[in-house]
């Protein structure tokens, strides 16, 4: 099964399942479904960032600051999320990624719910070649540095702006 096989719930305003397509589907036809971000630090608190590959169906070459991906159907956000981390960094046995919030995004032709997740890393990452092209952890003053110079996924830097202020608060 290729990954525009997968099958996606397909869900309201309100997240609430209205149906089911396979993922090639669902982006090509702009459905609602669900999708997870998750913020991925290493023991030194640095952040992993890397580009996707030129293969991806949303958003190929793009940098993102988030591993993560869609829910599949019948799937919760907490289960993808974990199943996302580990694939995604080529790691087993991370601690389950702590749930932050959650946001509907909608950026032209694609809209999914969003739930935000962070995790520590302290393994040996070895990121899925089949998603991730080059990577690294970055600090944070670093990434803010990048954020104008390289081309990042819209929904990542929607996401990553919506955790600054998530953060904000949580400081206040």
């Amino acid at each position: 099964m290729t990954p525009s096989d997968e099958i996606l719930d397909i869900v309201d305003e309100n997240d609430v399942v209205v149906g089911q397509a396979p993922r090639g589907e669902a982006t090509a036809r702009g459905l609602r479904h669900r999708c997870v971000f998750i913020e991925a630090r290493d023991a030194e608190g640095r952040i992993f960032v890397h580009r996707r590959t030129a293969t991806k169906l949303v958003f190929p070459s793009h940098y993102d600051m988030f591993v993560g991906g869609v829910v599949g159907a019948g799937e919760s956000y907490d289960e993808a999320a974990l199943r996302e981390a580990e694939e995604e960094l080529g790691v087993s046995g991370l601690p389950r990624p702590e749930p932050l919030f959650k946001f509907l995004y909608e950026g032209g032709r694609h809209t999914w719910w969003s739930s935000v997740y962070r995790v520590r890393c302290e393994l040996p990452v070895r990121p899925q070649v089949e998603e991730v092209a080059w990577h690294t952890f970055l600090d944070d003053g670093e990434l803010e540095r990048r954020l104008d110079d390289w081309l990042w996924v819209p929904d990542g830097l929607d996401c990553y702006r919506r955790l600054r202020a998530f953060r904000d608060r949580e400081v206040s």
